[in-house]
């Protein structure tokens, strides 16, 4: 500790006292390392200057968050400096509502925010009226919509509604309004610019809601229109019948006839979809196809018609795959490019593919002339080959060496052979009882395999229609068993499958859609 002078010692004297040498030097040093400075003394100044920088720049947010009222009385202030200012809102922020609702969410305990909002709602109706008298109606109907927001008082907001709709009367013309909408409905004109009786009814009863010749009008026109969207029904057209519909709700979603017009909508929409399903059975793939294009024009997210449009795709790859077998390939290639047009990730479209390859391959093999007496040689071999097949039990595999495969070739070689036909016959309830095992062995996969066999051998429509229907249902019973256990992902290959074989099986839609809420649950 330094000891102060004497009394008697004057500081000048003292400071012209000679220092002892180094004694400043030394006692500098230790004030720099008892403070730990020696060293760092520069790092902790430029610490100091960044903290005044800090504080500088950050003096507001700091101050908002340890002094909230002051913020909020700010805010208070400019909002009485933009009130006075005739600024009432902003979509930036700097109106008086804005500042004045800031302030209140600031601090919701104080009063003088509300009582400023309230005097921006009166300063906005005073606003309109000013407007309204100096003929600029935008600004009167702004003011109007910014006083009603603040919670004006109801009457006087209606009766400067009222003034403002009589203005907008006056300057809109509206009796020569609803005469030209009159003019159009007239003419049939209900909708399509704004020049159609509708849009002309909604610009006057937008002046007068309650003008009686227009709302008469108007539901003169919307009767008109569902009149039409019946029509259109009945032709089958559900794309211009959805149109007029949807536009007749916009107009008045209460119309007394839009819900009978609603409910024939749903029916020829059910009819549309029974008539698609059935085709598809019939092998009418296009019929079948119109209707699920059909579908989708009114629904685009309508996922059994989506498979139907799948289905039909598959189909059309079977349909290539049996005629490739019988070497018919320019009809295979067009039923395959048909497939690939409408739906080239269907199931069933690759396996085509690969079927027409290898049967072309086949083709090569056999494209030689042969005598008459040579070819019959091979055609006996091959069914030789195809009834050793079929008594192993070979009925589709291996490939190339089945049964199916053998009488297929033969049948390329002698398609008019009698031999052959009778094989291709025998084969047929081979085809059938081998469906019945697989099914009843619930090897899914290989009954498929079977049934398209069928399909290839000729059989009955309506028996490969019913069996079609069986095995779907086996693959919705499997895909139940799996959403059960919780797999999600097995359920849904078990759907895909089951509408590929059949879309129109019975539990198809409720199983999609409990697989569809089981996977949002999951999510």
């Amino acid at each position: 500790m330094i000891s102060p002078l004497p009394p008697d010692v004057h500081p000048s004297s003292a400071a012209a006292a000679p220092a002892r040498p180094g004694g400043g030097t030394r006692l500098r040093d230790r004030v720099v390392d008892r403070l730990g400075l020696a060293r760092h003394w520069q790092w902790w100044l430029i610490a100091s200057m960044l903290l005044v920088v800090l504080l500088a720049v950050l003096r507001e947010p700091i101050g908002g968050l340890l002094w909230p009222e002051t913020r909020s009385e700010a805010l208070r202030a400019e909002a009485e400096r933009a009130l006075a200012e005739g600024r009432l809102s902003a979509a930036d922020g700097s109106g008086a509502r804005e500042l004045f609702e800031a302030a209140l969410a600031m601090d919701p305990d104080r009063r003088e925010a509300s009582r400023g909002l309230a005097q921006v709602a009166a300063a906005a109706l005073v606003q309109a009226r000013v407007a309204l008298a100096e003929d600029r109606l935008d600004d009167a109907r702004a003011g109007l919509a910014l006083a009603r927001a603040l919670s004006v008082p109801k009457a006087e907001a209606e009766a400067l509604e009222d003034a403002l709709r009589r203005r907008e009367a006056g300057h809109a013309g509206l009796d020569e309004l609803l005469a030209a909408a009159e003019a159009a409905r007239q003419r049939g004109h209900l909708d399509g610019d704004a020049n159609a009786a509708l849009p002309l009814y909604a610009r006057a009863l937008a002046i007068e809601p309650t003008h009686a010749g227009a709302l008469r009008g108007r539901e003169d026109a919307l009767a008109e229109l569902l009149g039409g969207a019946r029509e259109a029904l009945r032709r089958g057209d559900l794309g211009a019948a959805a149109q007029r519909i949807e536009l007749a709700r916009r107009h008045d979603g209460g119309h007394v006839d839009l819900p009978d017009t609603l409910a024939r909508m749903t029916e020829e929409t059910d009819a549309v979809r029974r008539r698609a399903h059935a085709a598809l059975a019939r092998g009418q793939l296009e019929r079948a196809l119109d209707g699920y294009n059909a579908l989708l024009a009114l629904d685009a997210a309508d996922a059994a018609a989506q498979d139907g449009v799948q289905a039909v795709a598959s189909a059309y790859a079977g349909r290539a795959s049996r005629l490739a077998a019988d070497f018919d390939f320019a009809r295979a290639q067009v039923a395959l490019a048909r497939a690939q047009e409408i739906a080239p990730d269907a199931v069933g479209v690759l396996a085509a593919e690969a079927r027409m390859t290898r049967a072309r391959r086949n083709s090569a093999r056999l494209a030689t002339p042969l005598p008459a007496a040579e070819r019959d040689r091979r055609v006996r071999q091959l069914l030789d080959a195809a009834e050793a097949a079929r008594a192993r039990g070979n009925l589709l595999s291996p490939p190339g060496e089945s049964a199916f495969d053998s009488i297929a070739r033969a049948r390329a070689l002698a398609p008019q052979s009698r031999a052959v036909r009778a094989a291709s016959a025998r084969l047929l309830p081979d085809a059938r009882d081998c469906y019945e095992r697989e099914l009843r062995a619930n090897s899914l996969g290989r009954a498929r395999a079977c049934l398209d066999a069928r399909a290839a051998l000729g059989e009955d429509p309506g028996e490969l229609a019913a069996a079609r229907t069986r095995l779907a249902q086996r693959w919705l019973a499997v895909g139940n068993e799996r959403l059960g256990a919780g797999e999600i992902e097995r359920a849904q290959r078990a759907l895909v499958l089951a509408r590929a074989i059949d879309p129109g099986v019975p539990g198809l839609d409720d199983f999609r859609q409990r697989l569809r809420a089981a996977g949002a649950a999951g999510d």
